[in-house]
């Protein structure tokens, strides 16, 4: 993206030390150690960078007055301004990135950093979810996020956007019910219990955004949607699913679902084995 040039953002400086810079900045005072800790950076290195920018003007170090074998390193106030115009300058770059992209698409990246940060680094703190029934504009919604999330992640194509479309248009309130859930009052994810005969309720549509996976978003949706159903005196519940949606399938042998049948298809010229699982209500939960 022409970010991480060697002079990063049009500085004489490279990002490592425009690092250090930043790390100084927001600690005010630092031993020369602790800051080779907080960017694990070679010792010989950081003395040269230091030695960069006190030649430059940007710091001013000392001796420690607890320990004389160690120095403490400070910017000064041209460093500080230095550093205010980088910073100032990266906010710009950054807007002039995200200006071209209309909201949706700046959904999805912030959603895809989410999902960097999930696989790249430590679980997310549990945030707080809302589970409401729909309103005005979900039902869009839905569609509209199983049609785009699917096809990024799995590739499938159109007729599956239209498959859930039409599942979408015959939803009925008076007898189907469904749940979205909101993460800092964002829909994060959604599910839907529908009427498949006197007997027999079927989960449907489950969606969990990328942001919000692991947060146990999934599982709660999956089990409003059970409980519902046996208040309403269905005997047992269906759901139909794809093998590859390992996470979604955890979730139901966790909520008691059972396999019931499988077999082979096709999407968007895609093999799928698709599966049928089944969950009796009349068994205890």
């Amino acid at each position: 993206m022409g970010i991480l040039q060697a002079g990063m953002l049009g500085s004489p400086y490279s990002l490592t030390e425009i690092r250090v810079l930043f790390e100084l900045a927001h600690a005010g005072r630092l031993e020369t150690g602790e800051l080779r800790a907080l960017l694990d950076l070679d010792a010989g290195y950081l003395s040269r960078i230091l030695g960069r920018f006190e030649a430059d003007g940007l710091i001013s170090r000392e001796r420690s007055a607890g320990d004389a074998r160690k120095q403490v390193v400070w910017l000064t106030e041209a460093g500080t301004a230095t550093f205010g115009g980088l910073d100032e300058r990266s906010s710009e770059r950054i807007e002039q990135l995200l200006a071209g992209l209309p909201d949706e698409r700046q959904q999805r990246l912030v959603s895809s950093m989410a999902t960097i940060r999930e696989l790249l680094g430590a679980r997310p703190e549990r945030e707080p979810y809302l589970i409401r029934p729909p309103r005005t504009g979900d039902l869009g919604w839905v569609a509209y996020r199983h049609g785009e999330l699917y096809s990024a992640e799995w590739g499938w194509g159109m007729e599956f956007e239209r498959l859930v479309a039409r599942i979408v248009g015959a939803y009925d309130p008076a007898r189907d019910a469904g749940w979205i859930a909101e993460v800092g009052g964002e829909r994060a994810g959604c599910v839907f219990c529908v009427h498949k005969d006197d007997t027999t309720a079927q989960l449907r549509m489950l969606l969990v955004e990328p942001s919000a996976r692991g947060l146990g978003l999934g599982r709660g949706l999956v089990e409003e949607c059970v409980r519902h159903a046996r208040e309403r005196g269905y005997e047992r519940i269906t759901l139909w699913t794809r093998d590859c949606l390992t996470g979604a399938r955890r979730i139901y042998e966790a909520a008691g679902f059972e396999l019931e049948s499988q077999e082979r298809g096709t999407e968007n010229g895609i093999e799928v084995n698709e599966q049928m699982w089944t969950l009796d209500l009349r068994r205890p939960s």
